[in-house]
């Protein structure tokens, strides 16, 4: 298959100079905004649920069960949507699955109003909800190259992140506002917050993909597709290392996210404290997010990646000894500084690396990964604090986290990419056939995000 270059026709624009700011970009604003929107939506409903269920049954499994359900339906069709990203038109599931999930909080907000909402419904609901949201997820990555030039990348991924934490600190005071007035708005916000990105899709004028099959060649199957995902992933290095590294990461950063929560009781630290804290946490997310493509220009990715990761260890440590709950909000603030920028690098290379036919599979794959095993951090952790203390058990993910970043500095082969600039990176050769598929011509790449693993 022949790979086309989306960010060509970009490049014939403003190639002599500075890019012009990406808010003057008309198609990232729609795609920044309608987004935004919907993450805000989900975040008061992600408060909503849960006390919706505590008010209808009085049962705490019950409350964590309709979010479980909704991760499991989100993971059950993580791997699905990217494959369908890379063979079916972009723009059509960005249209077409949001209303899904529109319909669905829709139907759960109808169901409170009328009173006494049957919790299999709204379990059900939630489990839809969950299953557009994975396909929809494969989806977001492609897009976002299409419509952004190739130097912008990592501006538009820390500007992306920078949004989300800004939405999560007003989201989840603006649920608890809205739960207080009516128990079904939170359910109505959300279903209309979702409508928002189909309309930010439709107004979009670039096209999003994927490019069409040349005449004559053959498609493969849905889950051929995936597979070639992943096989992609094996021959490079680079998307092989970040993504078990990435993963690992995500799982002591969730880990730490509990431990944090008991760290402030722990400390007399009462609901507020920890809201503060929490804030806290998430301004530093947002200065992270600023600070990200600028250390990136002026450091290099791979020296912002191995400070980052040695600052967020020094958080660790810090946060068991300091005394006061409104020190440890200081020192996550820090942590999460740090944190932010290692998310820019890791997945602004990944974009760049990965062909577009390609990418929807690759970023879903990594998704789904991170998610899967995110559950591990926050069961491991408080089996360590009722065991060791909660002092001890951060301490152990110190040490954790520790280790992850050493491993940065032995994978010096495999993080060769990042000394390369972003908009110089050279797209990884598409994967070889699987056995008794006819074979394609694979051109040669210099810089293919380290060396081609042998197989």
């Amino acid at each position: 298959m022949a790979q086309s270059r989306p960010e060509e026709s970009e490049e014939t624009q403003g190639t002599q100079g500075k890019r012009p700011s990406l808010w003057r970009n008309r198609d990232y604003l729609y795609w920044w905004s309608g987004n935004g929107l919907s993450t805000l939506g989900t975040s008061v409903s992600t408060l909503a649920f849960p006390l919706l269920m505590l008010y209808a049954t009085g049962s705490a499994t019950q409350a964590g069960t309709i979010t479980v359900l909704h991760m499991l339906g989100k993971l059950g069709t993580l791997a699905v949507g990217g494959a369908l990203a890379d063979r079916v038109s972009r723009r059509a599931i960005l249209c077409l699955v949001p209303l899904v999930e529109a319909v669905s909080m829709a139907a759960v907000a109808l169901l409170v109003y009328r009173g006494d909402p049957p919790v299999l419904g709204l379990d059900a609901l939630a489990l839809v909800s969950g299953l557009a949201a994975g396909l929809k997820v494969g989806v977001s990555t492609p897009v976002l190259r299409r419509i952004v030039p190739k130097e912008q990348i990592a501006t538009a991924t820390a500007q992306g992140m920078g949004r989300d934490m800004v939405v999560q600190l007003v989201g989840a005071p603006l649920g608890g506002l809205l739960y207080s007035m009516a128990r079904w708005i939170p359910f109505l916000f959300d279903a209309v917050s979702f409508v928002f990105i189909t309309l930010s899709s439709l107004f979009i004028r670039r096209p999003l993909g994927p490019d069409r099959h040349t005449d004559g060649e053959r498609r493969t199957g849905l889950a051929e597709d995936m597979k070639d995902g992943l096989r992609l992933i094996r021959r490079s290095d680079y998307l092989v290392f970040t993504l078990a590294w990435g993963a690992l990461l995500n799982t002591v950063a969730q880990g730490l996210t509990l431990l944090f929560v008991v760290l402030v009781r722990h400390r007399g630290g009462g609901p507020t404290a920890v809201g503060v804290a929490t804030s806290l946490a998430v301004a530093g997310g947002v200065i992270g997010a600023v600070a990200g493509p600028w250390l990136m220009r002026r450091l290099g990715a791979r020296r912002v990646l191995m400070l980052s990761a040695w600052v967020f260890v020094a958080s660790f440590a810090v946060v068991a000894l300091v005394p006061e709950p409104w020190q440890i909000g200081l020192v996550l603030m820090a942590g999460m500084v740090s944190m932010v920028p290692m998310n820019v690098v890791i997945e602004s290379y990944e974009v760049r690396l990965v062909p577009d036919a390609y990418l929807g599979r690759v970023a879903a794959t990594s998704q789904f990964f991170f998610q899967a095993l995110q559950w591990i951090g926050p069961l491991a952790a408080g089996v360590l604090a009722d065991a060791l203390g909660v002092e001890a058990a951060v301490l152990i993910l110190a040490v954790a986290m520790a280790l992850l970043a050493l491993a940065l500095h032995t994978a010096r082969r495999q993080l060769s990419v990042l000394d390369i600039p972003l908009a110089e990176v050279v797209e990884l050769p598409p994967p070889p056939p699987a056995a008794g598929r006819p074979s394609e011509t694979e051109p040669v790449h210099p810089h293919d995000g380290g060396s081609t693993l042998q197989r």
